[in-house]
């Protein structure tokens, strides 16, 4: 997957995306992070990508033609690399939640673009641009950089060969509908705190059966938003019936 990041701040991103996982898959040529800082392609002799809005108010806007420059150059690169213009991104908090849902959807395609908003807001015009904005909750951040940087590590993560076990992915809370159920590693006993029996047993249906449980059961205790009764096996109908006789 290619993906394309146009930024004010492209420093901010080196960190996060250059080590662990993702710099291990960028190493092995499963994603390539090519960030662009809109700013050198101002027109401006100062350089400057925003100015005051019309009709007044607090704060600067991003102006239209760096934008619009920067990005028509990146999507030119990638069509002559053989990619298609894939979906453009807008970093808003008017935009569509993000959630897992949407992070495998992004993960379907082969480019995606995510501009990186600054200031107060930016031109309206820009919009004009884009497939998609997308928010990460009810909150303001000062840009769309820190959204752009949690929104690719969700999405890069779930393409293939970029997690060490590709059961990992599908088995993560949100992507059954339900949170995920609790693990545990070595020591089984731990100053007194013991791992279940059924995970020592070597008793791989019981085991299966315990973390369905389990997994309803943190979601119900947590998340009962997330449970879709019309979406659950009978064996889950019936965990989660033992559940709510437990948690009473």
């Amino acid at each position: 997957m290619k993906i394309d990041v146009l930024s004010l701040f492209p420093d901010m991103f080196e960190g996060p995306l250059g080590d662990s996982i993702l710099g291990k898959a960028k190493d092995k040529g499963a994603l390539d992070i090519e960030i662009t800082n809109f700013r050198d392609y101002s027109t401006n002799k100062h350089g400057n990508v925003d100015d005051y809005p019309f009709g007044g108010g607090a704060g600067m806007l991003l102006q239209a033609q760096p934008i619009f420059d920067a990005l028509e150059a990146t999507q030119n690169k990638a069509l002559e690399s053989g990619l298609s213009k894939g979906r453009i991104i807008l970093l808003d908090p008017a935009g569509k939640k993000f959630d897992q849902n949407e992070a495998e959807q992004l993960a379907k395609e082969d480019h995606l673009t995510f501009i990186c908003g600054h200031y107060e807001g930016y031109d309206e015009r820009i919009k004009s641009l884009v497939t998609d904005e997308y928010s990460l909750g009810d909150f303001v951040l000062t840009g769309g950089e820190l959204p752009a940087m949690v929104m690719i590590d969700a999405t890069a993560r779930l393409l293939d060969n970029v997690l060490g076990n590709d059961e990992s992915a599908p088995g993560d809370s949100f992507s059954s509908g339900l949170l995920e159920y609790p693990q545990y590693t070595r020591p089984a006993d731990f100053r007194g705190m013991k791992v279940p029996d059924v995970l020592t047993s070597g008793n791989h249906q019981k085991i299966e059966e315990w973390r369905q449980k389990e997994s309803l059961r943190k979601t119900y205790n947590r998340r009962p938003d997330l449970i879709d009764y019309s979406k659950l096996t009978d064996l889950q109908k019936k965990l989660l019936a033992e559940i709510k006789i437990e948690e009473e």
